[in-house]
């Protein structure tokens, strides 16, 4: 009796031993498997940025390709046409595709803020790129935009030593709107320089042209001596409206991006005097490292400054460009 119950006992632990064995494996089998997976996941990057009829913003997009492709990702770029309402959804389309970080360049600094909230409650990073965000973004990469409105202003004393009279161009609701008239004024400040003008451009050529219109009509020839446009979409916009109005010879025109169309007009020894060049590919592609480092838990700093470089009619020829 001893002998069989001996023989149970031993019997009963041979098995035991082989179903936790079995189990060990399947969860060794199950780890691999799963770290595996980890590997060979392919990042998924959401970018939306202000409109894709800026060559800007097709530049910036180009470079976000260039990026996930080093990275073996995948990119996915939308157009907001400078709608609030429209890149709000497009942010929430995002978290829905479970993309695993978002680049952001708002079309309203502030606005935007409720969406980016649902983007980090999803657990997903937000960089923001080009231009500020609220909302708690994780990091931010732009041009020096203060530097890129200091030049131009810097620029413009130059040439208006005695003074005169200037008009500025304004654009959509952001930081690098607000960066760049800041550092355009803070360098006119204390001089002989007269703003008998300052209109919203919304950041686009057709608003910039009708805007011009408006500011020539409301000035006789002779009375302004400069433009400031915050960007080169409505920089060449003004620029159109004088040819057409045929006071193109009165006043220069400056703008921002050193876009390759403006860097043409630079050519040309026209109106169009100088540019802030922006290098959006080189913006971009630093946001997605930032990106990368955020989802493997590592430190980053908060704000990247990429530099810029004043592009004159004399300087053009030795423009790299975008």
């Amino acid at each position: 009796m001893k002998k069989a119950f001996r023989m149970v006992v031993a019997l009963f632990m041979i098995l035991l031993l082989l179903v936790t064995a079995a189990c060990s494996n399947g969860r060794n089998s199950t780890a691999g498997t799963s770290e595996s997976d980890s590997k060979d996941k392919k990042i998924k990057i959401g970018l939306t940025v202000g409109t894709l009829s800026n060559p800007f913003f097709v530049s910036m997009s180009k470079g976000a390709k260039e990026a996930a492709k080093e990275i073996g990702g995948e990119v996915i770029v939308v157009s907001a046409d400078y709608d609030l309402a429209k890149q709000t959804a497009q942010v929430e389309d995002f978290i829905t595709k479970k993309v695993d970080m978002i680049l952001l360049n708002a079309v309203d600094s502030k606005g935007i803020a409720a969406a980016v909230a649902q983007a980090k409650a999803a657990g997903i990073p937000v960089v923001a790129v080009d231009v500020g965000a609220e909302g708690g973004i994780d990091a931010t990469v732009s041009s020096d935009n203060y530097l890129a409105g200091k030049l131009a202003g810097e620029y413009l004393l130059k040439r208006l030593q005695n003074g005169g009279n200037i008009a500025i161009i304004e654009g959509p609701p952001v930081t690098a709107v607000t960066d760049r008239i800041k550092g355009f004024e803070d360098a006119i400040k204390g001089s002989k320089i007269k703003v008998v003008a300052k209109q919203n451009g919304e950041g686009n050529r057709e608003k910039a042209l009708t805007v011009m219109e408006n500011i020539l009509q409301a000035n006789p020839s002779g009375k302004i001596d400069a433009v400031f446009a915050i960007n080169d979409p409505e920089a060449l916009g003004v620029q159109i409206a004088a040819e057409q109005a045929k006071r193109d010879k009165e006043f220069f025109i400056l703008g921002v991006d050193g876009a390759p169309e403006a860097i043409e007009e630079l050519k040309k020894n026209k109106s169009f005097a100088a540019t802030s060049a922006q290098h959006p590919d080189e913006i971009v592609k630093q946001a997605v490292d930032i990106g990368m480092k955020i989802i493997k838990r590592e430190k980053v700093k908060s704000e990247i400054k990429v530099p810029v470089e004043l592009v004159t009619q004399d300087s053009v020829d030795s423009y790299k460009g975008w």
